[in-house]
């Protein structure tokens, strides 16, 4: 698997985290130190990868239980050496947010490393 198709699948965990409320998956996708940052209803917020994993985990039933699936798009992927940059469009939690996901390689492992989200609308 090239790089791309591995922050691909870093991308694909995150969706997947969100869809099944799932903290593991949202910890496996993200890095540690990682942060979570954007505006929501007017308000600036900022999560830790334990924060947002968190969030995710309350939302009970699932998007995929309730039967209201993420739906995502990957706008664009850009590797240089062992950093990446994502734009993804995600509609989670009836919300369609515009993420702007950085990565890093570390171990051989890509996982985000910042999430900056725009919510449209």
């Amino acid at each position: 698997m090239n790089d791309e198709e591995s922050v691909k699948q870093v991308i694909e965990t995150y969706i997947e985290s969100m869809n099944s409320s799932s903290s593991d998956m949202v910890k496996q996708a993200f890095h540690e130190n990682s942060k979570i940052v954007g505006y929501l209803n007017g308000d600036f917020l900022q999560m830790s990868a334990d924060e947002f994993a968190g969030f995710v985990s309350s939302q009970d039933p699932s998007p995929k239980d309730s039967g209201a699936d993420v739906e995502y798009e990957i706008l664009s992927c850009e590797i240089n050496g062992a950093t990446a940059v994502a734009k993804v469009r995600d509609k989670y939690l009836g919300i369609t947010f515009l993420d702007s996901l950085s990565f890093v390689k570390e171990n051989e492992k890509w996982t985000i490393y910042n999430k900056l989200f725009h919510v449209e609308e």
